[in-house]
């Protein structure tokens, strides 16, 4: 997903918007001190322990302002790392390393963050056979990134984006006027080979989602009980996902119900970041 030509494409775009947000003119700081290019190298230091994250994205984001800076490193997206380990060394054009620092650690970190989160709550799910998703509460200009850190924490990807399935929320169903009129135009208008996915809140709308003929049923902020009911009712007529109030201490007697799937929005709007740093810069002969 980050490598090669698809890297190319559908990263650079973003990592040169942000260098761009973080640059827009000069780094007058580095520019006043570094008056012209001259070698060095620094550090990457993880300060806390967990997954790490985005590697080749850290790397590309000082190669877009130098290709030649070069990124040298023994671990791969996935590893586990302990806090206070040596995870790289940066070389490169002194000014390069210093304006992109941040920009750099900024991907690095958000990203190893989610990663070491979906990692704490795939492992909650682990002997059941229930499938962690995530959701399209990204950051802005950041999905790519934050779904693919989702994947390199164990976790699985919901849609990317509205363009990649069939979703029919309450205000879908509002706007339609009705949950069987809107499955109905949904299935009319979309390739066959897609899934027809609808969100109910309760049990006399997974009776019309069912009836519909719906592929998907989203159990939506429904409590143990009523969870519980709506998966014995849809039986082996459909696939079911659980979503909203969806946390951690949740998981286990969710997937205990035996819904399919259970989505949470807090992968990516709710893991805190990874603690690293870029230390120990100094110009080299």
């Amino acid at each position: 997903m980050l490598n090669g030509v698809t890297r190319k494409i559908n990263v650079d775009e973003y990592i040169l918007s942000a260098l761009k947000e973080d640059i827009t003119s000069e780094d007058v700081t580095t520019n006043a001190i570094m008056r012209r290019r001259c070698m060095g190298k620094a550090d990457l230091i993880c300060k806390q322990s967990g997954i790490i994250c985005g590697l080749k994205v850290f790397e590309r984001t000082f190669q877009l302002l130098d290709e030649e800076s070069v990124f040298t490193t023994a671990y791969r997206d996935g590893d586990y790392v302990e806090s206070g380990q040596l995870i790289g060394l940066i070389q490169g054009d002194i000014r390069v390393l210093l304006s992109a620092e941040r920009t750099a650690l900024n991907y690095l970190q958000r990203m190893s963050g989610i990663a070491s989160f979906t990692s704490s709550l795939v492992k909650e799910l682990e002997g059941t056979n229930t499938i962690l998703l995530d959701t399209r509460k990204t950051t802005p200009n950041m999905r790519l990134f934050e779904k693919y850190a989702v994947k390199v924490g164990g976790g699985h990807n919901h849609r990317y984006n509205l363009s990649d399935g069939v979703l029919i929320k309450d205000n879908h169903i509002g706007a339609a006027g009705g949950l069987a009129k809107a499955v109905s135009m949904a299935k009319e208008y979309a390739p066959f080979v897609r899934k027809v996915e609808v969100e109910v809140e309760n049990l006399e709308m997974v009776e019309e989602a069912l009836e519909a003929g719906a592929d998907i049923i989203m159990l939506d902020n429904m409590d143990n009980d009523t969870m519980k009911k709506a998966v014995a009712m849809i039986g082996d007529k459909a696939e079911t996902e659980c979503s909203g109030n969806v946390t951690k201490e949740r998981l286990k007697e969710i997937a205990e119900i035996g819904v399919n799937y259970v989505s949470a929005g807090a992968l990516t709007h709710s893991a805190p970041i990874m603690d690293i740093s870029l230390k120990n810069m100094e110009p080299i002969e």
